[in-house]
């Protein structure tokens, strides 16, 4: 009988016979015990190939995490990337640059020294403000803090804040307004103004048209030239911070002490340009007056005082206008005393006539 035939003549398939040699090399009870020469091909080429399903099971090896990890945080930090360059494209040169001069907090109380000296660094068109503390400054209105509000003498909180953020609008108005500081009248500051002032009154009529040492728009207003001056970019730095009080009557008294920082060029220069940044700080105190102590318009103030610090913003007769010094210039009217214009440690000045020399300063 040869191998692969039943005793009736009729022959076995090809799957009982590995079912047969598979129970064989299993060690079944009843299995042959000494399998035919063809059995024993198969059986060893089973032992050679085990079975499909159990090498798909025991074969599958994850990705080694160490290569796909270093791909994918690749790929991540790719993407925050072009992410962070299209919504703050302003912002990349300091996230590569590794900027160390972060803004500085906002200020809420007189401070009790200068900034720190910066490293001296000239201004350019794309950066006016490098090189001075001003570069951490925050810009326009945004660097002028405002206090939290409280009921004071015939005002409600609500009433307070309104008044706070009306005298935020008058500084915005006179120091940051691009027109006004092109030269323009300042009509929507001025409409803030109690029109029943009669003394600021006169000065207002007077200043724009024949501006004198009495009668001085710098006084209240930052303003320059157009056919001389132009600013550069279209940011101006601020800091400063209101507080306020009761005053007589039980009038809102608010007190402002902001300085601003302009950089300017001459009208028509080349684009390389000297640039020169002019720094005023002022101090101003207004009351907020009942109307019904006090002959006053609703939503105005009366100015009870007016102080500025300039620094390189022109010396001489008044001329109504900021005027920078520009190369020799700039030297002439560095005569007087030495003053550091971003000190706002030390209380402001006063108003400067013509016999007044112009001081030095030691860094802009």
């Amino acid at each position: 009988m040869g191998a692969g035939t039943e005793p009736d003549g009729s022959s076995r398939s090809d799957e009982e016979w590995e079912r047969f040699l598979r129970e064989s090399v299993a060690g079944v009870a009843d299995a042959p015990k000494e399998p035919s020469s063809r059995a024993r091909d198969v059986a060893k080429r089973l032992r050679a190939e085990p079975s499909r399903d159990l090498e798909g099971w025991r074969t599958h090896a994850p990705a080694r995490p160490e290569r796909r990890t270093g791909w994918y945080v690749a790929g991540l930090v790719g993407s925050l990337v072009v992410l962070v360059v299209a919504l703050a494209p302003g912002r990349t040169v300091d996230l590569f640059a590794g900027a160390d001069s972060p803004q500085v907090a906002a200020e809420t109380a007189r401070p009790t020294e200068a900034p720190p000296a910066e490293a001296a660094r000239r201004p350019t068109l794309r950066e006016p403000f490098r090189g001075s503390p001003a570069a951490r400054w925050a810009s326009g209105a945004a660097g002028i803090s405002v206090p939290k509000a409280e009921a004071v003498g015939w005002m409600s909180a609500a009433e307070v804040e309104r008044a706070l953020a009306r005298s935020r609008d008058f500084l915005v108005a006179s120091g940051l307004d691009r027109g006004v500081l092109r030269g323009e009248r300042p009509e929507k500051a001025i409409s803030l103004i109690n029109p029943r002032q009669k003394d600021v009154q006169r000065l207002l009529r007077t200043a724009f048209r024949t501006p004198s040492e009495k009668s001085d728009p710098l006084f209240l207003f930052s303003r320059f030239q157009p056919s001389r001056t132009q600013l550069v970019g279209d940011v101006v730095k601020t800091r400063g911070r209101l507080t306020y009080r009761e005053g007589e009557r039980g009038a809102l008294q608010v007190t402002a002490d902001v300085t601003f920082v302009y950089p300017v060029m001459r009208a028509k220069a080349g684009g390389e340009d000297e640039i020169v940044r002019t720094i005023v700080r002022r101090e101003l105190v207004l009351s907020w007056d009942d109307p019904a102590k006090v002959s006053t318009e609703p939503g105005t103030f009366s100015i009870v005082s007016y102080k500025y610090d300039m620094s390189n913003g022109g010396c001489g007769a008044p001329t109504g206008y900021l005027v920078p010094p520009f190369g020799k210039d700039r030297r002439a009217d560095e005569s007087g005393a030495e003053v550091d214009p971003y000190d706002r440690s030390a209380p402001v000045g006063r108003v400067r006539s013509s016999e007044d020399e112009c001081a030095r300063a030691t860094r802009s």
